[in-house]
């Protein structure tokens, strides 16, 4: 077997991508999108008619009732491709407006189920801000799942297992290069690679803290630069993986043992915290890296948000 079938063997593999040609070649059970994926997915040649359709059916209604149409189109093309779910971002712009997230992921829980795809099908995904983890913790309560994002700290994932969501979605490769980027020319390829990797070391935390305390969450390491970053977390509940990568391990022929487990992660996780939001914003900010890259996340998916806005408006003219 090749790295990715045997990966498989231990994990489940979800695609990171808005690219239906590439899911049909490498068949993961998930698939997650953002506004940065759809933005350059709508820019191929070959997704141009769905840009056209949404902005067409939806001139009368305005500029974001054509964005949710594009998003939910994708969403539904990817669940004809994957047997699980599909992950829909809520506008990053939203962040911090626990309201405006809630209202707009029953907005596209309904056009989801106008277009005949059930809740269950459907993660709505949030940055893990405060404001995101307590909207999704009431749309939770209604049934509608969530994927919490731009996860950097142990904080923002203490409080996810709280607000008992559906998903989180740390990420390695953004720590990885914070990290490498903080230590410069003192910074060691060797040394930080692997269980040294300090984005593997962070999801290994999560992971044995949920494992630990029965915390249902699923853990999905996000976010990865290398092959090596993946076969680290092995054993890991869900991987969402980029395609290049995914065509990398295809191509490997490398033993990929699995690393995690529950019993063994259970083991060594840290007991349960109680935090409320006082605490959480403390430890959060304490984490120099998780504060950064979840303020940089967000900006970048704005900034990749207004882009999709632009391009809309554009086609309605």
């Amino acid at each position: 077997m090749n790295a990715l079938e045997q990966l498989r063997q231990h994990t489940k593999v979800v695609a990171d991508t808005g690219d239906f040609a590439a899911m049909k070649v490498f068949k993961p059970l998930d698939a997650t999108t953002n506004p940065s994926l759809i933005l350059k997915a709508v820019q191929m040649p070959e997704y141009k008619a769905m840009l056209d359709k949404a902005a067409h059916d939806n001139r009368s209604k305005g500029v974001h009732s054509a964005v949710d149409a594009l998003l939910i189109s994708f969403g539904t093309e990817i669940l004809k491709i994957v047997p699980g779910r599909v992950s829909t971002e809520v506008d990053a712009r939203l962040s911090f407006d626990k309201t405006a997230t809630i209202a707009k992921a029953k907005e596209l829980i309904a056009l989801y189920k106008a277009a005949g795809i059930e809740k269950e099908r459907i993660l709505i995904k949030m940055a893990s801000t405060w404001e995101g983890i307590q909207a999704a913790a009431e749309l939770e309560k209604e049934g509608i799942r969530c994927n919490l994002t731009l996860l950097f700290s142990f904080a923002q994932a203490v409080a996810c297992a709280d607000a008992k969501v559906q998903l989180i979605s740390p990420f390695v490769g953004r720590i990885y290069d914070w990290h490498k980027k903080s230590q410069g020319a003192n910074w060691n390829e060797e040394a930080s690679s692997g269980a040294n990797d300090p984005g593997v070391k962070s999801v290994r935390r999560i992971f044995a803290y949920y494992k630990k305390n029965n915390i249902k969450t699923e853990v999905m390491g996000a976010s990865f630069r290398n092959t090596g970053q993946i076969k680290a977390l092995c054993g890991c509940d869900l991987l969402t993986i980029a395609p290049d990568l995914l065509d990398k391990l295809s191509k490997d022929d490398a033993a990929v043992p699995q690393v995690l487990d529950a019993k063994s992660a259970a083991a060594e996780g840290e007991a349960a915290k109680v935090w409320g939001e006082k605490e959480f914003r403390w430890n959060h900010n304490e984490d120099a890296m998780a504060s950064d890259k979840t303020s940089e996340g967000i900006r970048a998916f704005a900034v990749d948000g207004k882009k999709l806005d632009d391009m809309v408006a554009k086609e309605i003219g």
